[in-house]
Formats: structure tokens, sequence, C-alpha cells
């Protein structure tokens, strides 16, 4: 109960000495919640488009293309080996064999090519396979896949291999700088905070040099003097944390006006929401331990000058 006490008294002392300065402690607020909301703006993002990056996984298709000379017989006979190679790799899918009749046939009905085709006198086309292989999230299953498509070059009678999967790994690729770029950006303003706080922290500290010293008088501690300093640091990370929250809602309602109408051409209702309730306390606690932070390195130095 009296550790309860002590950090009570603290506490009530630290909203005393905001009370006594308010003009000076919003202007703090808005200056470290500015720098906060850059990186919670950039997590917003991500956060939202993250789910519908996953939500694209795609089902891709491997085009197994035979050699011309390659007998049919030959050709269907590679069925077994390119199952084999499948299930070795880790992957599922459908084969299916495509003769080169058939392909002929569906090339004629979907290009309107057929005029040029017949003046050709001859099916162009070789005898295929068209492999259909399990959804694929990322880029590591797009990587395998690739290490399949370059097994299956190596079968006897292949030609060419096609696959589909390249903006799966481009899209993945963009996801991992983004979140480098975000990372390297909240490290950045977090310093940023902890300067503001430490600054401040050693204005209260000037301005109640004579305080401490007659506390000091009365047998006060160390750790009696920094609590309320420590206080008002995480206070100060608090509200710029909660500020830093607002301003990016509030800055979502006219983004989301204007995303609707781009979303709209891709016939989808795309927008962005504000960061649920988990990962907006976890923000909290981290913007209130970087005012912490400021606030112990700023008080541990300036307390050892006045001793």
């Amino acid at each position: 109960m009296n550790w309860l006490r002590l950090h009570m008294v603290a506490l009530a002392d630290a909203f005393r000495h905001l009370a006594r300065t308010p003009g000076s402690f919003v202007l703090n607020v808005l200056v470290v919640g500015i720098a906060l909301a850059l990186p919670i703006a950039g997590l917003t993002v991500i956060e939202n488009v993250r789910p519908v990056s996953e939500q694209l996984a795609i089902e891709p298709e491997i085009s197994i293309f035979m050699a011309m000379e390659t007998p049919r017989e030959r050709a269907t006979g590679l069925a077994p080996q390119i199952r084999d190679l499948v299930l070795a790799s880790g992957n599922k899918g459908k084969l299916e064999f495509v003769p080169r009749e058939k392909a002929l046939s569906s090339l004629q009905d979907k290009s309107g090519l057929s005029d040029a085709i017949t003046a050709l006198g001859e099916n162009p086309l070789p005898d295929g396979y068209v492999l259909k292989l399990a959804g694929m999230q990322d880029a590591s299953d797009a990587t395998r896949v690739e290490g399949l498509a370059v097994k299956l070059k190596a079968l006897p009678g292949v030609e060419y291999v096609q696959i589909d999967s390249a903006w799966v790994k481009r899209l993945a690729g963009l996801m991992q700088v983004l979140r480098l770029a975000l990372l390297f950006l909240a490290l950045t303003l977090g310093v940023v905070v902890v300067a503001v706080v430490f600054n401040t922290i050693r204005l209260q500290v000037m301005t109640q040099r004579e305080e401490i010293t007659v506390c000091r008088l009365f047998g006060a501690t160390d750790s009696f003097i920094c609590r309320p300093f420590y206080y008002t640091g995480a206070l100060l990370g608090l509200v710029a944390g909660s500020a830093a929250l607002g301003l990016v809602a509030l800055a979502l309602q006219p983004f989301n006006t204007a995303l609707a109408d781009f979303a709209r051409l891709y016939a989808s209702e795309f927008r962005l929401s504000p960061l649920g309730l988990l990962s907006s306390v976890a923000l909290l606690a981290t913007s209130s331990a970087l005012g912490l932070m400021g606030a112990m390195l700023s008080v541990r130095r300036h307390l050892a000058r006045l001793n």
C-alpha cells in the first residue's frame, strides 16, 4: 500500500506540473503526435493491404510445350514423370494433356485469327500439358514453382515451359520493401520522440531545481524526486500517441473518399480502416514507453549535475 501511495502521489504531482504549463504541454503533444502519426499511418496502410495481398492467392498454371518432332506416344508417356516431380516438390495440382489439334481449335476460337492460321496450311502448335497447381501465397511458393519448372524443362521431349507466378514474387517483394521502410521510419521518429521528451523534462528539471534541492534537504531520495518526471514523460507519450491515432483516423475519411473512385475502376470496394483495438493499445504502450525512456535519460543526467 505504501508503494502504491507513493506512485499515486507522484502521478498527482505530474498532473500538477502539467497543469502549470498547459500551453507547453499541448505544443509538445503536437510535435510528438505528428512524429508518431507518420509510422502509424504507414502501419495502417500495410495492415489494410496485407489481407488483400493474401487473398490474391492464385492457382498458377504451368504450360509445358513439347518439341514438334516428339511423337504423340512419347508425349503422353511423360504424364507419370510430371506427376512424380509435382509430388516431389511438395505441390499438388491437376495435370491435363492438350493435343496439338485441341490447342489449335482453342486458338482459332479465342483469338479471332482463324483465317491467318488456315493460311498457314499446317498446325504450328505442338502437343503440351497444362499443370494447374494449388494456391500460391507468397514469394517462397513462387520460388518453389519456379524450381519445379526448371525440372520439367529438363524432361526429354520438352522444349519450353511457361509459368505465370512472377507477379506474386513482385508483390511479395514490394510488401517487404514497404515493411523495411516503415521500420526505418519508425526507428528514426522514435529517436525524435525520445529527444523531444528529453528536452521537455530537462526544462522541467531546470525550472524545479530549487524545489529539488529543498526536497533533498528533507531527505527525499532520488527515486522519489525522479518519479513525477517519469510519469510526466509517460503521460506525454500516451497523450501524443492518442493524438496520433486520432489524426490518422480523421485523415482516413477524405482519403477513403478519393480512394473509392479509384477502386470502382477495378470493380472493388476497397477502403482503409483504422487499426484494431490490440494494435492501438500496443502503439499507445510503445509511445508511453518512448516518453518514459526520454524522461529517464533526461532526469538521470540532469539530477547528477545538481548533486
